[in-house]
């Protein structure tokens, strides 16, 4: 039974770290410095300095046809160790490496006890209601823009 609690923390924690990437790769650079300046940052290395690169981008006709290679994508990525002992790692699409590293340093301070509720408080719950809000105004304009088509039928016998 122990080791069935074990197995649902872990993947509660994996959920958490999961949904915490989504919201800083969607949320802009300026915003995460921002909000990382509250908090005091931990001691940390750099496990590999925050780069460029190219990764190819693999499309499915129809969603479930044969793969393909679409093209290439520009992706910046980096990794980082704090003192404690925790490794994150940061990628995003774009040539932003300073992007990739905020990105990993907060994917390290998730995964530490003594930062994960910092981190959440002050930079994912506030960037998380941006993209959410973000979200609904584009989909509000979007909607604004709908055209509503239908036919009428003609009763021709």
């Amino acid at each position: 039974m122990a080791g069935d609690e074990s197995l649902a923390d872990e993947d509660s924690g994996q959920a958490q770290r999961k949904a915490a990437m989504a919201v800083l790769a969607h949320s802009d650079v300026v915003d995460i410095a921002c909000h990382l300046e509250a908090i005091a940052l931990p001691a940390h290395e750099d496990l590999r300095v925050s780069e460029n690169g190219l990764v190819m981008v693999r499309g499915r006709i129809g969603g479930d046809g044969a793969p393909f290679n679409l093209g290439e994508a520009t992706v910046s990525r980096a990794a980082v160790r704090l003192s404690t002992g925790e490794v994150g790692f940061g990628y995003t699409l774009g040539r932003d490496r300073h992007k990739a590293k905020l990105i990993a340093l907060c994917d390290a301070m998730v995964q530490s006890d003594e930062f994960a509720v910092a981190v959440e408080a002050e930079v994912i719950a506030p960037l998380r209601e941006a993209v959410i809000e973000k979200r609904n105004r584009k989909a509000a304009e979007a909607a604004a823009t709908r055209v509503d088509f239908y036919t009428l039928v003609r009763g021709e016998g």
